[in-house]
C-alpha cells in the first residue's frame, strides 16, 4: 500500500475542515468524448457552512431515455428550461478554476469521469479548459472512490456512490442521482473516510493528490490485467487520473 504520510513527517493542520469544493454532473451518457452535461452542481463546504450552485443545461442533443430515467431530466424539459451550454460551462469552469487557484481542493466521486467530460465540453464549445485557466495541471483533486479502493482494497462488493454511502453510513442511497445531492453525499463520504482512516486527514494535499495518481494507476493496471485474463474486450480502465484528454470530436 502506498504510504500516506512519511514516518518522519511533521504533524500538520488537517485540510478536512475546508474549504472543500465538491463537483458532480448528470449527463446524456457515459462516454466522456461524446456525451454532454445536463445538470451540474458545485458545493463549497467550509466547516459547518455550505453553499450550493446548480446548473440545468440544454445539451443541444437528445437526452436518451435511459439517462432521463436516472436523473429525471428529459430532452423537452432541458430545452424549455436549460441554460445555453456555452454560458453554463463557462460558469462551471470559472468556479472550479477559482477554487483550484485559491488552493481549495475539488472533490469528486470518480473524478476522472466528471473532469474529463467537462474538459471535452469546454473544448467542444471553444472555451478555455481548467488547466489553461489556472496555468498548470489540474490539482488538487480528491476522489473518495480512488481513496476507498486504495485503503480498503479487499472489501467485497460494488463501490458506486450509493454503495459507499451505505458502507460508511452517511446518508440514504435512495436520495441520489441529482447532482447537488450527489455532491453533498460525496463530501460526506470523504469525511467518513478520513474518520475511518485518520492518516488521510494528516496527509498534505499535494502529497494526497500524487498518492491518488499512483493509486489509481495501480488499480487500473490490475483491473485491466484481470480483464485480459478473463478474455474481455474493450479499452478497459483509463490509467491517467484525475483528467484525461479525449480524442477531438466534432461539435
Amino acid at each position: 500500500m502506498i504510504s500516506m504520510v512519511q514516518p518522519d513527517a511533521p504533524s500538520t493542520a488537517s485540510w478536512v475542515d475546508g474549504p472543500l469544493v465538491g463537483f458532480d454532473t448528470e449527463t446524456t451518457g457515459v462516454d466522456v468524448g461524446t456525451d454532454r452535461i445536463v445538470t451540474a452542481a458545485v458545493v463549497r463546504r467550509e466547516g459547518l457552512m455550505e453553499s450550493v450552485t446548480t446548473w440545468l443545461v440544454d445539451p443541444g442533443v437528445e437526452i436518451p431515455a435511459a439517462a432521463s430515467a436516472i436523473h429525471g431530466i428529459t430532452t423537452e424539459y432541458a430545452r424549455a428550461y436549460g441554460r445555453s451550454p456555452v454560458e453554463a460551462l463557462d460558469e462551471i469552469a470559472a468556479g472550479l478554476a477559482g477554487a483550484l487557484a485559491r488552493g481549495e481542493p475539488v472533490v469528486a466521486f470518480n473524478a476522472c469521469y466528471d473532469l474529463s467530460l467537462l474538459d471535452a465540453e469546454l473544448r467542444r464549445h471553444h472555451l478555455t479548459t481548467l488547466g489553461d485557466r489556472i496555468g498548470r495541471d489540474v490539482r488538487v483533486v480528491i476522489d473518495p472512490l480512488v481513496l476507498d479502493r486504495h485503503l480498503d482494497r479487499y472489501r467485497r462488493g460494488k463501490r458506486k456512490l450509493a454503495d459507499m454511502c451505505l458502507h460508511y453510513a452517511v446518508r440514504s442511497a435512495a436520495a441520489l442521482h441529482a447532482a447537488d445531492v450527489d455532491v453533498v453525499a460525496t463530501l460526506d463520504v470523504l469525511l467518513a473516510i478520513t474518520r475511518a482512516f485518520p492518516e488521510v486527514a494528516r496527509t498534505p494535499l499535494d502529497r494526497l493528490h500524487d498518492l491518488q495518481v499512483d493509486a489509481h494507476r495501480a488499480w487500473a493496471e490490475n483491473f485491466n490485467a484481470w480483464r485480459t485474463g478473463q478474455g474481455l474486450e474493450g479499452p478497459g480502465a483509463e490509467l491517467v487520473w484525475p483528467l484525461r484528454v479525449p480524442e477531438p470530436t466534432p461539435a
